[in-house]
C-alpha cells in the first residue's frame, strides 16, 4: 500500500503546484491514500470551506491541519458534522489534543474503495506553540479507539526535539509519523525500528522565495523595525512538498519513506 502525505500548502502558489504535481505522483507511485495539511491554503493563513473542497477534489481522502484552522470563522461550520459522518466537512481534522468542545474532530478512520481501512491522526505540539493538551498521552487515547492498522499521524509542531520524541514514542504503533508546521523540509526521512516511517518536517508546498511562505520583505521589516504590519503570502519559486510511505496494509507497518520536493 501507497500513502502519500503532502506538507501544508501555502496560499495560491501551494495551491497551484500541488495541482499541477499531483496527478502524476498519484499515478507513477500508485498512491492509495493521500492525506493533504491544507491549514494554510487560505492566503497564508487558515482554509474555507470552498478550499477544503477544491483539494478534496484533488484526490484528498483527509485534510490535516494545524494552528491556523480557525483564522478563516467560515471553516467552523463546515467541520460541525456528526462524529460518525464521512462527509467532507468530518474529514478535515483539527489537532486532537485542542480543548474538548472546539469544532471538528482530530482523527478519521475510513476505508478505501479496495476496503483497506486507515486512520488519520492529527496532533499538535506544546513547545513553543499556543496551549493544548499532551499530545503523547493523546495519542494513545486516539489508538484506543482505532481499529485500523493503516494509521498516519500528523504532528504540528516547532521543535524538532517534540517531534522526533513522539515518532520514537509511536514507533510501532502507528505507520507514519509526519511533522509539519515549520515550513522548512529534513532531511531525516527514515522508517524507525519498530516499522514506523517518520520525518521531523515534510516542508511547505508553497513559495520558497518567501521567509517560510510570506513575502520576504515584510518579514525583514518586521525583524528590522519591530513594528508590526500585514503578512501577505510570496508567490515566488513555489515547490509541492510530499513524503510517499510505502506500507503492508495487513500489519500497518512502513517499509519504506521518500521525502520529495517538486517545482515548476
Amino acid at each position: 500500500m501507497n500513502i502519500l502525505f503532502v506538507g501544508d500548502i501555502f496560499g495560491s502558489a501551494g495551491r497551484h503546484i500541488v495541482r499541477e504535481h499531483l496527478p502524476h505522483v498519484i499515478e507513477t507511485n500508485s498512491v492509495d491514500l493521500l492525506v493533504i495539511n491544507g491549514e494554510n491554503a487560505a492566503g497564508g493563513f487558515g482554509i474555507t470551506p470552498s478550499l477544503a473542497e477544491e483539494i478534496f477534489d484533488m484526490g484528498a481522502h483527509v485534510i490535516t491541519t494545524g494552528n491556523h484552522i480557525w483564522d478563516k470563522r467560515e471553516i467552523f461550520e463546515y467541520m460541525t458534522v456528526p462524529a460518525d459522518s464521512h462527509e467532507r466537512g468530518r474529514r478535515v481534522l483539527r489537532p486532537a489534543n485542542y480543548a474538548v468542545g472546539t469544532p471538528g474532530f482530530g482523527f478519521y478512520q475510513g476505508e478505501l474503495p479496495s476496503g483497506q481501512q486507515y486512520a488519520v491522526m492529527n496532533l499538535q505540539g506544546r513547545v513553543f506553540m499556543s496551549s493544548c493538551d499532551d499530545p503523547f498521552r493523546k495519542a494513545d487515547e486516539l489508538l484506543s479507539k482505532i481499529t485500523a492498522k493503516v494509521i498516519l499521524l500528523d504532528i504540528h509542531a516547532e521543535t524538532t526535539s517534540e517531534k522526533v520524541a513522539l515518532g520514537w514514542y509511536l514507533d510501532g504503533r502507528v505507520t507514519a509519523v509526519m511533522g509539519t508546521h515549520t515550513h522548512i523540509p529534513t532531511a531525516d526521512a527514515r522508517v524507525l525500528h519498530g516499522g514506523t516511517a517518520f520525518i521531523t518536517d515534510v516542508g511547505m508546498s508553497g513559495p520558497y522565495d518567501s521567509v517560510i511562505g510570506v513575502e520576504t520583505e515584510l518579514v525583514l521589516n518586521r525583524f528590522l523595525t519591530g513594528m508590526p504590519g500585514k503578512f501577505e503570502a510570496a508567490k515566488g519559486n513555489p515547490k509541492m512538498c510530499a513524503a510517499l510511505i510505502g506500507c503492508d496494509g495487513a500489519t500497518g507497518r512502513a517499509y519504506s519513506v521518500q521525502h520529495l520536493m517538486l517545482g515548476e
